[in-house]
Order: C-alpha cells, then sequence, then structure tokens
C-alpha cells in the first residue's frame, strides 16, 4: 500500500477529515473531530497509529512483528503499524476498526448521522 492509497482510504469513511496540527508532514485522519488515524506519509517504512481495543492491540503486537505499542500515544489503546509489514486487506481492516472504535464514542446522533448506529 502506498502513501496514497492509505490516505485515500482514510479519507473514504464517513465525515473522515484530514489534519495537520503538528506540522505538515503528519497527517492526522479524524471523524467528528476525534482522531482514528495518524501518520507521517513520508516516512520509510511507512507507519500508522491506529486505535484498537486493548486485548486486541497486545494479541497483535504478540502475533505480527509489523505492529507496535502506539508511537506518542497511549499504548494500551494504540499501535503503530508498519504498513508494508502487513498484507493491505489486513491494513485496511485494522483502520477500519480504528475508524469503528472512535465513532462508537461519539454521541448517537453523530453515530446515526455517519450510518454507524
Amino acid at each position: 500500500m502506498t502513501p496514497d492509497q492509505l490516505r485515500a482510504f482514510c479519507l473514504e469513511f464517513n465525515d473522515a477529515t484530514e489534519e495537520f496540527p503538528f506540522g505538515p508532514d503528519t497527517s492526522v485522519f479524524k471523524v467528528g473531530g476525534k482522531l482514528f488515524a495518524l501518520s507521517w506519509l513520508d516516512g520509510r517504512p511507512l507507519r500508522i497509529n491506529l486505535k484498537c481495543e486493548p486485548e486486541e492491540a497486545v494479541r497483535l503486537r504478540e502475533e505480527y512483528p509489523a505492529v507496535a505499542p502506539g508511537y506518542h500515544m497511549n499504548k494500551r489503546h494504540w499501535n503503530t503499524v508498519t504498513v508494508g509489514g502487513l498484507p493491505d486487506r489486513m491494513v485496511r481492516e485494522l483502520v477500519e476498526d480504528s475508524y469503528d472504535l472512535v465513532v462508537a464514542g461519539l454521541p448517537k446522533a453523530v453515530r446515526l448521522r455517519l450510518d454507524r448506529p
């Protein structure tokens, strides 16, 4: 998966936006004003921080060398994924899981508007 493909995928979700609060090199993807993915898209290797259920986060770290505790994030809830170290399909699933976790924490009216009750 290329940086452009990763960016496009993150922006495909309902109400997803890209912001640059940490400077022009760090893409922050949000839904409802809340972060669901963060990446330095010009970085080599390409990495992305994604929210994850705590138990699943630990399991993924143990099973895949490309998954590490979230860099500069709450290590309990965030993983840093080296994109090229996992199949594209799995990266997409992890991004979608992160988006869904963040949406689940939004007010019900926002979730319904996003078509994710």
